[in-house]
């Protein structure tokens, strides 16, 4: 997996101007960037051209955009980022619930895309998951189920390491509620336990945040889920 200059994106977008648009912006942050304007053809290229990311449009004219995606996560774990007209809550939670690593809504800033490109990179590129993640004062062992925050012992019920080695372990990426609730309560629990969510999310702010109020480790994407921030390492 390739995380920095040479990374090659597959943009599959009907829109000529679209694709243009991110053929020039992604060469000039040195990107290589394919291209395919229907959904049979970004399947096809995905599987031939191993994309290190692919940025796929929705709306595309044979095939919908989710049963591409669908399809390519049948045999691949390539990150992809949906890019979409679509803004329901609903729209955004079947994506990431289909497989997608994020979303970008049109219209969009370019510079927000290609952050979120280099995110989904950086995720990929650590996928074989070390025993240790770090970000920035915060430390997680997973093969000795510890956690430290600038140097001492933080300490967290079985229910709230689970749930923040879940968000960790996908840090950048969103996690729906569905997702975590399946991840760290079992099948059983229903999305509508979001409650569950909600009350340890509120936990672990309070113990790793400085200010519960203003988080810089979990941020929630309202009505979705939540997002483990990336912290720069510490100097």
């Amino acid at each position: 997996m390739t995380t920095g200059n040479g990374a090659r994106i597959l943009v599959v977008d009907d829109e000529p101007q679209i694709r243009k648009l991110l053929k020039v912006t992604l060469k000039a942050h040195q990107f290589d960037v394919l291209e395919a304007e229907t959904g049979e053809d970004g399947i096809y290229q995905a599987s031939v051209n191993y994309p290190d990311l692919i940025v796929l449009d929705l709306g595309l004219p044979d095939v919908p955009g989710m049963t591409v995606l669908r399809r390519i996560r049948e045999w691949s774990r390539i990150p992809v980022i949906v890019l979409t007209a679509k803004d329901r809550e609903a729209d955004k939670i079947e994506a990431l619930d289909g497989g997608a690593d994020d979303y970008v809504t049109k219209p969009f800033g370019m510079g927000e895309l290609v952050a979120r490109i280099r995110v989904a990179l950086r995720h990929a590129g650590n996928a074989q998951q070390e025993p240790v993640l770090r970000f920035g004062r915060l430390v997680i062992d997973l093969a000795q189920r510890l956690v430290e925050l600038g140097g001492s012992r933080v300490k967290l019920t079985p229910t709230e390491y689970e749930l923040l080695k879940a968000l960790a372990s996908n840090a950048g990426k969103v996690l729906t509620q569905r997702q975590l609730l399946q991840q760290v309560w079992g099948g059983h629990h229903h999305e509508t336990d979001s409650h569950y969510l909600r009350i340890y999310i509120g936990h672990l702010r309070k113990k790793l945040e400085e200010d519960p109020t203003r988080p810089t480790f979990i941020e929630t994407e309202p009505g979705i889920g939540y997002r483990f921030l990336l912290q720069e390492p510490a100097e």
